[in-house]
């Protein structure tokens, strides 16, 4: 974890750090680690999905989740995102965002530290990372294949936040990691040596290729995400051509080990990343997948409010 206890990106744990997350995460009934407390969340982009994980987590800790919609605040353009996160502060315990630029949280992470907060801040989406959904994916892996360390992850599609992230946290876990993109749609040098340096100590590892069908190929579970994200609208065309033959259907599913599952973070296009009989069919791990970004989340909460960076009665209470 970051010296001042926030999450903005799967790089800022440690593996200790994820595998007590995932602990709590796994824990039916956690402590009221949030009671009587405030926890904000921005959101810039909206979503189904971590809207709801985020306050119901929230709620099943006994905090009081506040949904504030980028207009609310109007982050650069009627206050800077240091001046947001320290009004929001002083009233939460936590300032959870889903924003248009990691820089943005960074800039709150660091104005927060500055002010000598306790207010923590995490990352529920960026353009460079998805924290909270890697966590929800790797524990969905590990209900279904167990330990993790030595276990195949294929992904196929777009190098994009949610694949950054996942590759991350399952490379921390021993996985070994084999992501599918076209030229152009992978990660850099730079990007995947950082995701490498992260599989050092378990043993993970990271292989890149152009071909699905190699990355698939003895795969324990396969992943995949839209071919279009949100705010990349205008590149569908050019992205559609691009990814043609990279969709996870039942012939590519072929190659994988037997029983292998099959992850979506969702929303789905089907037809084109995902054939419909394969995201409906008996390989599918998607909806539990969905139900475990919730469980996640309050492992997240609970952890986050007794790591040793501040106590929850300290927390918002110093900005």
């Amino acid at each position: 974890m970051t010296a001042a206890g926030h999450l903005l990106d799967i790089a800022d744990l440690s593996r200790e750090d994820l595998d007590a997350i995932l602990d709590l995460a796994r824990r039916p009934d956690l402590a009221q680690a949030l009671s009587g407390k405030g926890v904000a969340m921005v959101f810039e982009k909206p979503s189904n999905r971590t809207r709801n994980s985020t306050e119901m987590a929230v709620v099943a800790l006994g905090g009081h989740p506040v949904y504030i919609v980028g207009d609310e605040v109007g982050i650069g353009s009627r206050e800077t995102a240091e001046d947001v996160v320290r009004t929001l502060a002083c009233y939460h315990a936590i300032v959870c965002a889903r924003v248009l630029s990691h820089m943005t949280l960074s800039k709150m992470a660091a104005a927060l530290d500055a002010a000598g907060s306790s207010t923590r801040v995490v990352n529920l989406l960026s353009d460079r990372a998805h924290p909270c959904q890697a966590l929800a994916d790797v524990l969905t892996l590990e209900e279904h294949l167990g330990p993790l360390g030595g276990r195949r992850l294929a992904y196929v599609g777009d190098s994009n936040n949610v694949c950054r992230s996942l590759a991350s946290a399952a490379v921390m876990l021993g996985m070994k990691v084999a992501i599918a993109s076209p030229a152009g749609y992978g990660f850099d040098h730079e990007e995947a040596g950082a995701v490498r340096r992260l599989g050092v100590l378990s043993g993970g590892e990271l292989f890149m290729t152009d071909d699905p069908r190699e990355a698939v190929s003895e795969a324990d579970a396969v992943y995949t995400d839209v071919w279009v994200s949100m705010g990349q609208e205008a590149e569908g065309t050019d992205r559609r051509a691009a990814f043609e033959g990279f969709s996870v259907d039942e012939e590519l599913m072929a190659g994988a080990r037997p029983g292998a599952g099959v992850m979506h973070c969702l929303p789905a296009h089907r037809g084109e990343e995902i054939s419909p009989g394969v995201l409906e069919g008996e390989a599918s791990w998607v909806w539990r997948q969905a139900e475990n970004r919730m469980h996640a989340m309050r492992g997240l909460l609970a952890w986050m409010c007794s790591a040793p960076s501040g106590s929850p009665d300290e927390q918002g209470r110093r900005s």
